[in-house]
């Protein structure tokens, strides 16, 4: 008999499902839905909010056709692992139904509540006991609900991220962890506990917060109502849950000091691995519990995030072509123009408040445009140069913080997929990069296998992880790469 791991990846644009065979380390199934992206509502200016029934649903259709595509059998699926998009306010009242639509990720409202906090609580306690700014995180999205929403602030029972949602919806149980607590930025690292200081000046009751569990650990089993509703049986263990960064790390086997992994989908991410509480002093990159901390074994993930990544890459392909183009045929009509774009520079931002620049909004813009030089092909090839240039920014900021930055691993996903896009990223941060066939919810699925025990160690979780390609920078490209950042730094400066 086969033995199964189902791992969820819950993102903004779409959820996916992963069905990997325990023994074998290798995908037996997978699904990703809907095929266009999710919608993102946005009633209000900097607003951004998602229905999290509109990710049970598409929880429910995956399940259904990973079901029918491996047909699984009785007692097959062993464990499931769940990971989600970070930073989302999920609240739910006493009968586990949503109050409001969730403020996700990229939701900008609660800055200012944030930096509110960040004055007032003062520097010298937030950067060394939260390691972070309150910033735009899910603590100040709750004090916003707070202040602008009396009325369904006094209905809520528990607050909690997207994947705690998942998970309530799978067991009815509601729990959070230790990694999620600490990217809300609701955690005191001194202390190992939740900030009651933080919750104090908000004037949040910690009742309201849900109990923690380790990322790996038995959190629930199926409940008879969503076996049927899903078509698995019930009594299944959720044994992992982990926000998308920590858990695209995982995934990668990225869980040691000094190493890193990158993403860029819709936004643009590089995290690394540290076993010390580093923090930016103005906290441009954010630092998180990594997957397996421990008071005995501390491990931070320190998070670099540009917010406009593949939804730049998006909005260029549906103004240039929506379906008459793909992005294959754009990477190609990008690489006939030279390194540089002759002098066109794309600054990405444009999708809410960027925390690289200390949380301000930046809108995306166009520098060094003619008219009578310029056509569609020097801008995809500049919005791609100009994400990786966003990305090298704060590749710097980390440095800055001690990291080192040598060797990244991604998985062969998203703009990835572009060489232009591999190439400029190796040779303007002066990186090797490693390609891994590897998604999200595989690494739930894997995670999912050590939390069940089924997997003693990352080192028997990972033994089917494959390597696809690695790419190491031309010196003569990294100064080329290096023209195009410095001029791009300028092009920044004259937009801020």
């Amino acid at each position: 008999m086969r033995r199964l791991l189902l791992g969820y990846d819950i993102g903004s644009s779409s959820v996916k499902a992963t069905l990997l065979n325990a023994d074998t380390g290798k995908v037996v199934a997978s699904e990703g839905l809907p095929k266009v992206e999710m919608p993102i509502n946005a009633p209000h200016k900097d607003w951004a909010e998602q229905d999290p029934e509109m990710w049970w649903k598409y929880i429910i259709e995956t399940t259904h056709e990973i079901v029918k595509i491996a047909n699984i059998q009785k007692g097959e699926l062993k464990a499931i692992g769940i990971s989600y998009q970070m930073h989302g306010l999920v609240c739910v009242d006493k009968n586990q139904e949503v109050i409001r639509p969730s403020i996700i990720w990229c939701d900008s409202r609660a800055v200012e509540i944030g930096n509110k906090a960040f004055k007032d609580l003062g520097e010298d306690y937030c950067l060394p006991h939260l390691l972070n700014s309150p910033g735009n995180f899910t603590a100040s999205k709750l004090k916003w609900v707070k202040e602008n929403e009396p009325s369904k602030f006094d209905q809520i029972h528990k607050i909690m991220l997207p994947g705690d949602y998942i998970a309530m919806k799978l067991t009815g149980e509601i729990l959070t962890s230790e990694t999620g607590l600490s990217e809300g930025i609701f955690w005191d690292f001194k202390s190992n506990a939740i900030s009651k200081r933080l919750l104090d000046y908000y004037g949040i009751d910690e009742s309201l917060m849900a109990k923690a569990v380790p990322s790996f650990s038995h959190q629930g089993e199926v409940n008879a109502a969503a076996a049927e509703i899903l078509g698995i049986e019930a009594g299944i263990p959720i044994t992992y849950r982990a926000g998308d960064q920590p858990n695209n790390a995982f995934s990668l086997n990225v869980l040691e000091d000094g190493e890193l992994a990158t993403t860029a989908g819709t936004s643009g991410t590089v995290y690394g691995v540290s076993t010390q509480a580093v923090f930016d002093p103005k906290s441009r990159v954010n630092t998180f519990v990594h997957v397996n901390h421990s008071q005995e074994k501390p491990h931070y993930g320190v998070l670099l995030c540009v917010n406009g990544t593949g939804i730049l890459n998006s909005w260029l392909k549906k103004l240039i072509g929506a379906e008459s183009i793909s992005y294959p045929e754009m990477n190609h009509l990008a690489s006939e123009v030279p390194i540089g774009s002759d002098g066109l520079k794309f600054v990405p931002f444009g999708n809410g408040v960027e925390r690289i620049m200390e949380n301000k909004a930046v809108d995306a813009h166009l520098s060094g445009l003619n008219l009578l030089k310029h056509d569609k092909r020097h801008v995809l090839r500049a919005g791609q140069e100009g994400i990786v240039s966003a990305l090298t920014y704060g590749f710097h900021i980390m440095k800055d913080m001690g990291l080192n930055l040598k060797t990244v691993k991604a998985g062969n996903a998203n703009m990835f997929l572009s060489p232009l896009f591999r190439e400029a990223f190796v040779n303007m941060n002066n990186v090797t990069l490693e390609l891994y066939d590897t998604d999200g919810s595989q690494g739930a699925a894997r995670g999912a296998g050590i939390g069940s025990g089924i997997y003693s160690n990352a080192k028997e979780a990972f033994a089917g992880l494959e390597k696809i390609a690695s790419f190491e920078p031309d010196p003569r490209l990294v100064s080329e790469y290096n023209e195009v950042y410095q001029s791009w730094l300028k092009a920044l400066g004259r937009v801020q």
